[in-house]
């Protein structure tokens, strides 16, 4: 007779006490990179028919955008997954009817592009994209579309076009628990040129004799998801290759920059630079109260006179010991660890040793074997600015917007039912020169019109009907 054994009540104390890694769920928006022969290619379900078989004129598609997600468990990460789930079944029954709603619910994943930023909100996301320049737009516009983070259905956006002045472009975008606004880091263009460079001859020639197109770089701003008015905080602009954005529960503000280099691999895989030194992408922090990265003074020596001067240089020392490439990317905390935040970057610079033996970019016909696209899931640790590479990512995956699973600050905010007209932008900074934008109407083709143009246009941003 077999007898089962039993764990002393000793035993069974111990055993509770043994660490359990906690599982983190992380949601995204995923951010097609549209690479030839991808592993995620756009599937053709078939053309779409109406309640009497008549042929609407659409066709259905599956295609790689949407919502995923995917779980660490402390030893291992899933491949992301769409969630919700879109599949041929849920939108085509067994005789081949397709069910309108959900195709159409299908089809708007379409739409779902980040390009120029993404950020989720208390259950609704929003995403910026970019139309570059083409024969039927004179300016760069950006489509801004509103989804439910549940359901993944689009609640509005189809037609939202804004112009260039809006100047909607960010390296990310992020909610602050501490105030309940949101932020990001802005790429401005054609601010005005600094006068200490301006009139200084050694350092600027003005070889077109031509300023209009000003100045461009990065700023913190507070962007009001419901006008997408953008406010700006930062009093100049910072030139950084940031790649993202993120705060975490305590209101502390923190952007990676792309870093690539050619020095030593340590045997845990991060680079180091020709002192030995963590290399790779850069943490820095911002002060959201005044828009202004947070610096340390450290003295330097010009190499040219030996002297002695003070430097103000970024809180951290060294880099986080991972390459990346200057292409948008997503972090984001866990409003349950505020040290430690999650980011999903690119593995290396898009370089690496060619066929002729070589340091230098990898061509893109090969990207599937010499991982010039490859990405991974990293935890940042704030106190130190180092990152730690938790596990690759099958198939290349990118995205705009990141958030964890009941660890969201957002939650319960009820940001979208607040008036955010008034408050934190009055801070005593110089207005910006954001506030007063150009009066150029649009039609809904992002065409300039004149003001006798009839139909509905797009003035500042918000749609007016000229009859």
């Amino acid at each position: 007779m077999k007898k089962i054994k039993r764990l002393s009540t000793i035993a069974l104390v111990a055993l509770m006490c043994l660490p359990v890694s906690a599982q983190v769920k992380i949601h995204g928006v995923y951010e097609w990179m549209r690479n030839d022969d991808s592993d995620q290619p756009i599937e053709w379900v078939g053309s779409i028919y109406d309640e009497n078989g008549k042929y609407t004129g659409k066709t259905l598609y599956f295609v790689p955008q949407g919502l995923y997600s995917m779980s660490w468990d402390g030893s291992a990460l899933t491949a992301p997954e769409k969630d919700p789930p879109v599949t041929k079944e849920a939108v085509v029954n067994e005789s081949g009817q397709v069910d309108m709603e959900k195709a159409e619910w299908a089809s708007n994943f379409n739409l779902m592009s980040g390009n120029s930023g993404a950020v989720c909100v208390d259950g609704k996301i929003i995403t910026i994209h970019s139309r570059d320049e083409s024969s039927t737009t004179d300016e760069e516009l950006f489509a801004v579309r509103k989804w439910d983070a549940a359901t993944g259905n689009l609640e509005s956006g189809k037609e939202d076009y804004y112009p260039k002045s809006a100047v909607l472009e960010s390296a990310g975008m992020a909610y602050n628990p501490v105030d309940g606004e949101v932020y990001g880091l802005f790429y401005l263009t054609g601010q005005e040129l600094p006068s200490e460079i301006t009139e200084d001859p050694e350092y600027f020639e003005d070889q077109d004799a031509d300023l209009t197109d000003g100045d461009a770089g990065y700023a913190i701003c507070r962007i009001d998801l419901t006008t997408m008015q953008v406010y700006r905080r930062t009093p100049g602009l910072y030139y950084a290759n940031f790649i993202t954005f993120a705060i975490n529960n305590e209101g502390r503000a923190f952007a990676l920059t792309s870093g690539g280099t050619s020095g030593a691999v340590m045997s845990d895989g991060k680079v180091t630079d020709i002192d030995g030194n963590l290399a790779g992408a850069h943490l820095y922090e911002f002060d959201l109260t005044t828009g202004l990265m947070k610096t340390k003074a450290v003295e330097a020596v010009d190499e040219e006179t030996g002297e002695t001067y003070t430097e103000h240089v970024g809180t951290y020392d060294y880099g986080t010991g991972y390459c990346s490439q200057y292409r948008r990317q997503a972090a984001c905390f866990d409003k349950n660890e505020p040290n430690k935040m999650y980011w999903v970057g690119f593995v290396n610079s898009g370089k690496g040793v060619n066929e002729w033996g070589s340091w230098s970019s990898l061509p893109d016909k090969d990207w599937k074997e010499n991982g010039k696209y490859d990405t991974a899931l990293y935890e940042v640790d704030i106190t130190t600015g180092e990152a730690t590479q938790l596990s690759k990512i099958y198939d290349r995956y990118r995205f705009s917007a990141l958030w964890v699973d009941g660890g969201d600050a957002s939650v319960g905010s009820q940001y979208w039912a607040k008036s955010h007209a008034t408050g934190i932008e009055n801070v005593t900074l110089k207005p910006s020169t954001l506030d007063s934008r150009p009066s150029t109407m649009y039609n809904l083709a992002g065409q300039k019109v004149s003001d006798s143009y009839k139909g509905i246009v797009i003035q500042n941003g918000k749609k007016f009907v000229v009859k």
